[in-house]
């Protein structure tokens, strides 16, 4: 154990004071939170050429979604001990812990492409063997489920801000559960069921269960892109891909998964024609319905065309606010700090989706858009760590948790002990033979 830990755990570490955050707003911040919101509303009504409309959208998506995950730092700084949040002003009580984060791993990002793969060519059997009805059914409830889940974690700050004290005020209650279900599923009956939630997350989460009911009865585009921008900002603000390493992994297996599927199969495009859900934003290209099927025509792209891409950018934003001292603690979205890694991959990022789009209008058949971004969003930032010397930098940043590297200290231990051991045998043997 480290000198660190020793003295952590000889005296217990003091709160940590709240740092004064920045009364300066990030204006490309805000810019983007109007885009996303102005933009639902004015294509409803105008339309704006789709192509500037997804290109528009999906960069401020992205450019909310990078920033909003600054709070990973926060969490992980709070895991490892480094700082400790104050307790509650008012009646002195801990703070809740904070929301649940993912941490990629090397292994589950090479086995990624395999297990989309499976995903995929799923849902493409089942459109294929069982009426299209049922299975749109059983994926919408599903979607509605957890679209519920994250429209009220997008929309909680929102409530909070209106009901400023009163929203803050935590409602908690439990109540033992009897059930007969098998034990790995829900654990030893009873079952302790606790809800622990503020009162702005209860009215987010009222207002979602309501939303969610009308998109399940009419489908609409709008509504559609709403749960879709939702899936968007809490999956790129809540994943860490851990390290520069993983990223890259998992963006060069997915660019040869999306080049099979689109150019080698009809897959991916059969999928995404019958797939009725909110795994994709929807661009109108009219506003008039037609007279026939009394739908307007629409252009899509897949939410892993942002997702995955963006779980990339955010950690090179996370890298640029470590490189340029950031504390950590308390987070703040609208700090200013050189961002060079991720400013250039954003760029190269619209470029790659950019050129995805002309591709898709002069060939007039559907692109992988991964074969574009990955090349866009690797190169960009292994030419901006050239540039600034900062290559091996680049690569030993990490976001992994402490336990996973404590293994890898073990594995690197025991192979170390091993070779030890085999190389005692074999100079007693040696000697036994002299």
């Amino acid at each position: 154990m480290s000198s660190a830990a020793e003295t952590t755990a000889a005296s217990p570490p003091t709160p940590t004071p709240e740092a004064p955050t920045s009364t300066t707003k990030n204006p490309l911040l805000l810019l983007s939170y109007g885009l996303i919101i102005g933009l639902w509303f004015v294509t409803q009504k105008i339309l704006v050429p789709y192509v500037a409309h997804l290109l528009l959208l999906v960069i401020s998506l992205l450019y909310v979604g990078c920033h909003w995950s600054l709070v990973l730092r926060e969490e992980q700084a709070i895991s490892r001990g480094d700082v400790v949040p104050p307790n509650d002003p008012d009646d002195g009580s801990p703070p809740p812990p904070p929301p649940p984060s993912e941490t990629l791993r090397k292994e589950d990002a090479m086995q990624f492409p395999l297990m989309g793969s499976a995903s995929l060519f799923s849902l493409y059997l089942a459109f294929k063997f069982f009426d299209k009805e049922y299975v749109n059914l059983l994926i919408s409830l599903y979607f509605c489920a957890i679209g519920c889940l994250a429209l009220t974690v997008t929309c909680a700050p929102l409530f909070a801000s209106f009901l400023g004290k009163l929203g803050a005020k935590r409602l908690k209650f439990g109540k033992p559960v009897n059930h007969s279900l098998p034990a790995f599923i829900f654990g030893e009956s009873p079952m302790d069921l606790e809800v622990d939630l503020t009162l702005a997350e209860g009215f987010a989460f009222v207002a979602s269960v309501v939303f969610c009911g009308f998109y399940f009865k009419t489908k609409h585009w709008t509504m559609n892109n709403v749960l879709g921008i939702s899936f968007c900002l809490q999956g790129i603000e809540r994943f860490s891909l851990g390290t520069y390493k993983i990223g890259a992994i998992l963006l060069v297996g997915l660019f040869f998964y999306d080049i099979f599927w689109v150019f080698g199969t009809d897959v991916m495009v059969t999928v995404a024609k019958n797939l009725d859900g909110p795994i994709k934003i929807l661009f109108p290209r009219t506003i008039i319905p037609d007279p026939i099927t009394k739908k307007i025509e629409l252009s899509l792209l897949g939410l892993g065309d942002i997702v995955i891409p963006g779980f990339f950018l955010s950690i090179l934003l996370r890298f640029d606010a470590a490189n340029a001292k950031v504390p950590a603690y308390p987070t703040d979205i609208h700090a200013s700090f050189a961002k060079p890694y991720f400013h250039s991959c954003l760029i190269a990022y619209f470029m790659g989706l950019a050129t995805t789009l002309y591709v898709m209008i002069v060939w007039e058949a559907a692109q992988p858009a991964l074969l574009y971004l990955v090349p866009a969003c690797l190169g960009s930032s292994m030419m901006c760590a050239f540039v600034r010397g900062e290559v091996d930098l680049l690569f030993a940043y990490s976001e992994e948790e402490e336990e996973e590297k404590e293994e890898e200290k073990d594995a690197v231990t025991t192979d170390d002990d091993n070779k030890g051991e085999t190389e005692g045998k074999k100079s007693a043997v040696k000697k036994n033979v002299h």
